[in-house]
């Protein structure tokens, strides 16, 4: 699956990335949380320690990717070193990802825009701090299921979509990990 065609499927969207096992522990939990049970070594952006986690992570808040009027050819202009691309169709380390769609209804009233929490990340100067400006937004606090539009699949190799069924009791995609 190339990145195209995953931009095209988030393009407008509030989104939020992990891999297929990190999935089901979502589900089990019953929420995305914002410090999940996963050791540093695993997150991004944590090898230089809590001084310089990523700013979402320092907020108490779940990192979503907003791509509402996402133009990737002006971004790049405007900010040049932004790493959005290593989470673009999927981590490489990875080679496949989970990529949730978040209903910005459900998530008003605790959603720090991209523009806000860009501000925000200045106006404490906490440049130590790892951010995607303008397209990170934040959730902060447990982000539940029932904020959850829609999920799927992405993997190395795969020409299409794999939909994740979000009705309950359980939620599964065709092919578990």
């Amino acid at each position: 699956m190339n990145e195209t065609v995953v931009l095209q499927e988030l393009q407008g969207g509030l989104w939020h990335t992990t891999h297929p096992s990190r999935f089901q522990q979502i589900v089990e939990h019953g929420a995305i949380v914002p410090e999940p049970d996963i050791p540093d070594a695993e997150r991004w952006c944590t090898g230089s320690g809590q001084k310089h986690y990523p700013y979402v992570r320092t907020l108490g808040g779940v990192s979503l990717f907003d791509f509402e009027g996402f133009d990737p050819a002006s971004y790049a202009e405007k900010c040049p070193i932004s790493n959005w691309h290593e989470f673009v169709p999927f981590r490489k380390l990875w080679q496949c990802a989970v990529w949730i769609e978040i209903d910005r209804e459900r998530a008003a009233s605790k959603l720090v825009s991209g523009a806000d929490l860009t501000a925000r990340w200045k106006s404490e100067a906490a440049y130590g701090h790892m951010i995607m400006p303008y397209i990170e937004a934040a959730y902060i606090g447990d982000l539940f299921l029932s904020a959850i539009k829609r999920a799927f699949v992405v993997r190395a190799g795969q020409k299409e979509f794999e939909p994740i069924e979000l009705a309950a009791p359980t939620i599964q995609s065709r092919h578990s990990e």
